[in-house]
């Protein structure tokens, strides 16, 4: 009998055994067992795989949840390297204020300069003030406290910034207070 006319007969054996509702187990050849070994050492392979790139990724992700953190935490050490500069130039200004110095005109220029110095560094950082005085009232960027009758001015105008609005870098980081005018 051939391999062939062998196999079939095992399986018509098998297929009879399973319909009468009877288990039976298969016996493997040899090349077939040698086949199923492979490809089950194969699968461990891959699930080894597996969990060690799934560690790797957790390991990732947590490194990157720590560079961020870091990053949050010192992102802005270059801006407050620079604000420290101006808080020097503000101690000098107050302890020569406190030394009894009757020389007002160069302590207000001195803080005119502190001033200066300070609206430099931010506007280098990307701030900008709002422009408020004079225009036409924008609830995007200006917030109404007061509105007072005037009928010299066009409805609806700025008439005093009472708090400056700012933009960083276009976006609206405070909004300008300001009183508006309105028709009596």
């Amino acid at each position: 009998m051939t391999d062939k006319e062998q196999n079939n007969k095992e399986n018509n054996k098998q297929n009879q055994a399973q319909e009468a509702g009877e288990e039976k187990f298969v016996t493997l050849k040899e090349p077939e067992y040698l086949k199923l070994k492979e490809e089950e050492t194969k699968a461990k392979e891959y699930w080894d795989k597996i969990l060690r790139l799934q560690a790797d990724f957790e390991n990732i992700r947590k490194r990157a949840e720590r560079e961020r953190q870091d990053f949050v935490k010192f992102a802005n050490e270059g801006l407050i390297l620079e604000l420290l500069n101006v808080l020097d130039d503000l101690e000098r200004a107050v302890s020569l204020a406190e030394a009894k110095h009757q020389d007002l005109p160069a302590f207000l220029k001195g803080v005119e300069m502190i001033l200066a110095h300070l609206y430099e560094m931010l506007k280098v950082q990307g701030l900008k003030p709002i422009e408020a005085q004079g225009k036409i009232f924008d609830p995007n960027l200006h917030e109404a406290l007061m509105q007072v009758e005037d009928k010299d001015m066009p409805e609806h105008t700025v008439i005093e910034e009472l708090q400056k609005g700012y933009l960083l870098n276009e976006r609206i980081i405070r909004t300008a207070k300001v009183k508006v005018s309105k028709k009596p």
